[in-house]
């Protein structure tokens, strides 16, 4: 079931530009969706508009049945938003801070409620600390905290972790997880295309304010991924030999290298007769391994191409 429905969803500015054109998409309850894109690709701008920070200019959208423009309050309730800025009051006490963002939704008092969020970001410890006092990884965890007061059922994350160290990345990494198994709908917008390779369920690549494709991430990989078979002789080679000449090989510079690249998808990936021919030609191999296109070098052909 659709938490997030969005059709033909355009944005036009005063000056003519077009940020969104036309988008279509249905967010199933429950996932991860990692949204991929350049700058400017029009990320920020969708999620703005889904939140309802930004009005829509044509296209509906509706958050858990709700239409954000006429059943706005209903629509926002339902939305946590961790944004890329880090806009935090300095002064003020971690714990305060997360409670009031949960008062500013309606919601009762729940200290039990904040100190579960709290541990779950690790930030009991500093639930006494002003926000100045933070590094900028735990101030994102605040936000993340403030975005999680309301009990939303769908969280938005632009660019969480930018600036945070690898470490701490990889920690917020298992909080989405937790979240996503607490049955929170999370959509991700990330320049780590690491990041979406690890937590996804489904990549949706945007460019020029089109949605190129949206697809489930391990079918992606399959239907856009190539592999590398590099094969090690023993003995350097000056050329290629006239034998192998027709088989799509590439040879490295030193001379000691045999590369061939295939789909691993297709019916018949050519490798058993390749190595039959290799072998007849007269080359002792010493070592065999494969490569995989990661998500990175797929999302690069992709917009490079702006088709899928």
């Amino acid at each position: 079931m659709s938490i997030v429905e969005i059709e033909n969803l355009r944005k036009i500015y005063a000056g003519g530009f077009e940020a969104l054109k036309g988008i279509t998409l249905g967010i199933e309850e429950g996932e991860i969706l990692a949204l991929l894109g350049p700058n400017g690709a029009g990320k920020t701008t969708l999620i703005s508009t889904i939140c309802g920070i930004t009005m829509p200019g044509e296209g509906t959208i509706r958050v858990g049945g709700h239409d954000v423009v006429r059943d706005f309050r209903d629509a926002r309730r339902m939305i946590g938003l961790v944004p890329q800025e880090i806009y935090l009051e300095p002064f003020t006490r971690v714990f305060d801070t997360v409670r009031f963002s949960r008062g500013l939704f309606g919601k009762p008092k729940d200290d039990a409620y904040i100190e579960k969020i709290l541990r779950q970001l690790s930030l009991w410890d500093k639930r006494e600390s002003r926000t100045q006092e933070l590094s900028g990884g735990m101030k994102r965890r605040v936000l993340i905290a403030k975005a999680l007061a309301h009990e939303p059922r769908v969280l938005f994350l632009d660019e969480p972790t930018a600036g945070v160290d690898v470490e701490l990345r990889k920690d917020m990494w298992d909080v989405v997880a937790e979240l996503k198994s607490s049955g929170v709908t999370i959509i991700l917008t990330t320049h780590y295309i690491e990041e979406a390779e690890a937590i996804a369920d489904r990549v949706g690549v945007i460019n020029g304010g089109e949605l190129l494709l949206v697809e489930d991430k391990d079918v992606l990989m399959a239907r856009f991924g190539q592999k590398e078979l590099h094969i090690e002789i023993t003995e350097p080679l000056s050329e290629m030999p006239a034998a192998l000449a027709d088989r799509g090989l590439r040879l490295s510079e030193d001379g000691r290298m045999l590369s061939y690249t295939f789909v691993s998808t297709g019916e018949r990936t050519g490798i058993t007769a390749l190595l039959n021919d290799i072998a007849q030609a007269g080359l002792v191999m010493c070592d065999l391994r494969t490569e995989e296109s990661s998500l990175e070098e797929i999302f690069v052909s992709l917009v490079k191409e702006g088709v899928v």
